[in-house]
């Protein structure tokens, strides 16, 4: 399963107490401080990890507590820091301060990390307070809590293509058709609901990072339907492809249905809506689906790529001029 935002707490180690103690040895009736310091709280650490494709699993967990620092001991003998809460979270994910509303990280490369949460730090032993005129100290600190925070999480997914396009567009058909992801295809809207992604080939090493995502309709950048959840993973992607149906059956014209699209990504984000993207006719199977797509063309003055997921047709055409445009700037 698949999920893209969560909430929960975070609380570091406590330090551990630093210890007031004195010597007890034979024949040393006197003996002086020898408390301990503290040992150090655990930090509570996020990294980014392409083993994690989704935030379902860290997300069910409310609450993260990690390791306290163990009490310093006798004999000066400083007391063991707590081992740090590693937490593998998807490559891609932000990390917000729920409090404070701010970002605190935005985790985009593999192997990132960052300390969420500090560990508290010991508390110091009578024997750091021993000096010349102070000789036998009883002071002993209690050691520091560990930083506590409250968090948003929010998945931005690190697709190098986005499928975008209404209910019914054959996003997902495309997605099957061109990669090994099995999204679920039906003929009624909203099949997709929550981004599939698959490695579509192109050449014979040449591969693309292709995201289906929920289809929109109109209002969606405003909260209607599905798609306004959505519409964030798109804009870490280099191309967009919009998917409009040419057939018979298609819901809206196919010139309005692409009206929908570029209004709502330029409603939602007008950076988004300066992203490339090519324009794609689907389901484009006969005389009358070609004419369609043939008008499409005229009114927009730019090139429609025809495709046909269930016969295979178009797809390599458009795959290469897809990666054309992904690696435009390498």
């Amino acid at each position: 399963m698949f999920r893209d935002e969560c909430e929960l707490t975070v609380q570091a180690g406590k330090g551990g107490d630093g210890l007031s103690s004195f010597r007890r040895e034979k024949y040393v009736p006197k003996g002086g401080p020898d408390g301990g310091d503290g040992g150090k709280g655990a930090d509570v650490v996020f990294v980014a990890s392409e083993r994690v494709h989704s935030l379902l699993s860290v997300g069910r967990k409310p609450t993260y507590r990690a390791p306290n620092g163990r009490p310093g001991g006798p004999r000066k003998r400083t007391g063991a820091s707590g081992e740090d809460l590693v937490i593998e979270l998807p490559v891609g994910t932000l990390v917000h301060d729920r409090e404070r509303g701010h970002l605190l990280r935005d985790l985009s490369e593999p192997g990132m990390s960052f300390v969420v949460a500090a560990g508290g730090h010991g508390g110091r032993g009578n024997a750091s307070f021993a000096t010349p005129v102070r000789q036998v100290p009883r002071r002993a600190d209690s050691g520091r809590p560990g930083e506590f925070r409250a968090l948003r999480l929010e998945l931005k997914l690190f697709a190098e293509v986005g499928l975008i396009g209404l209910p019914n567009a054959g996003k997902s058909t495309f997605l099957a058709a061109v990669s090994g992801a099995t999204p679920k295809v039906a003929d009624y809207p909203f099949t997709t609901l929550h981004p599939q992604v698959g490695i579509a080939q192109v050449g014979h090493l040449e591969t693309l990072v292709v995201a289906d995502l929920p289809g929109l309709i109109q209002g969606a950048s405003s909260g209607a339907g599905l798609g306004h959840r959505f519409l964030r993973h798109v804009e870490r992607c280099k191309v967009l492809l919009h998917l409009v149906d040419c057939s018979a059956s298609a819901d809206l014209p196919a010139a309005e249905a692409l009206g929908v699209l570029e209004a709502e990504l330029a409603d939602y984000s007008p950076e988004l809506y300066r992203r490339p993207r090519l324009f794609v006719a689907t389901k484009v199977e006969g005389p009358e689906d070609e004419e369609r797509a043939r008008e499409l063309e005229q009114g927009l003055g730019q090139t429609v790529h025809r495709i046909s997921s269930l016969q295979r047709l178009g797809l390599g055409e458009l795959l290469r001029a897809a990666y054309t445009v992904v690696h435009a700037e390498d």
